[in-house]
């Protein structure tokens, strides 16, 4: 029995590490938008899942999560882009 439960415990490790992995490797093709939408969706759906969890409903939280995560992503997409826009617009002005 103890056998057992090690094992399963060593295969549940073995999967996130590979789930890790895998997701990591997926993302080397991604634009810089969609590595963020992504990330945001995922920390989002990551935390709605703990706190529906601990409030009863571990799938309501992280669908809820996830799109909250999406917008912030999204969010912070935009203000990245704005800052590369401004940091552009002062390198055109220094060349002048």
């Amino acid at each position: 029995m103890e056998m057992d439960m090690a094992f399963q415990d060593t295969t549940k490790r073995l999967s996130c590490v590979a789930a890790v992995a895998l997701s990591l490797a997926a993302c080397s093709d991604m634009s810089a938008t969609q590595q963020r939408a992504l990330t945001g969706t995922t920390g989002g759906a990551a935390g709605g899942a703990l706190i529906g969890a601990i409030a009863g409903n571990a799938a309501m939280g992280a669908a809820i999560g996830a799109g909250a995560g999406l917008a912030g992503g999204m969010l912070y997409d935009y203000h990245k882009k704005g800052e590369e826009s401004a940091y552009q617009r002062g390198v055109q002005e220094g060349q002048r």
